[in-house]
């Protein structure tokens, strides 16, 4: 019985709108958290897994020493490569390195197997595409985007060096 009386009572009175109202009020004067997506961009973790890239070291060379650990290491078998040995030193290199972005599940174990951080998830997010071929990268690609992304990604290692 007096379950009922004191739900008939919330509902006369209509609790629940101007405890709703009331909450509206307090964040209508407060700084607003959106972003003008665009526009703004937010803070991206150190830890973000997107566009993969290829590095390189600080004299030009390629990093990737075609040990096929991420080929290995990827679940989703997004990765082929094919590698032979250098005519000059009969070091390991890279003849094609290709990913299919459409198999990837971004998991970022490619990245933890290379023992020479040459392929690393970069911090691009926007990379859609009007085809499925545009999302079908080769070494070339690759080369590019860590060109391109190289102080951020050496920044990003950095800042997650304590914890691999």
């Amino acid at each position: 019985m007096f379950k009922a009386l004191s739900q008939f009572a919330r509902s006369l009175f209509l609790k629940e709108i101007f405890g709703g109202m009331a909450l509206t009020l307090k964040y209508f004067f407060k700084k607003k958290y959106t972003l003008n997506y665009p526009h703004e961009k937010g803070r991206i973790s150190p830890r973000f897994r997107g566009e993969h890239a290829l590095r390189r070291y600080e004299n030009g060379e390629e990093r990737c020493i075609s040990c096929k650990l991420c080929e290995s290491a990827c679940p989703a078998q997004a990765i082929t490569i094919e590698g032979a040995p250098r005519e000059d030193d009969e070091s390991r290199r890279t003849l094609k390195y290709d990913i299919d972005m459409t198999k990837c599940i971004y998991c970022g174990y490619c990245q933890e197997a290379c023992p020479v951080d040459a392929i690393v998830e970069g911090p691009n997010f926007e990379f859609g595409t009007e085809s499925h071929e545009e999302l079908l990268y080769n070494k070339e690609k690759l080369l590019d985007n860590g060109d391109r992304w190289e102080p951020q990604l050496a920044l990003n290692i950095d800042e997650d060096g304590p914890y691999r």
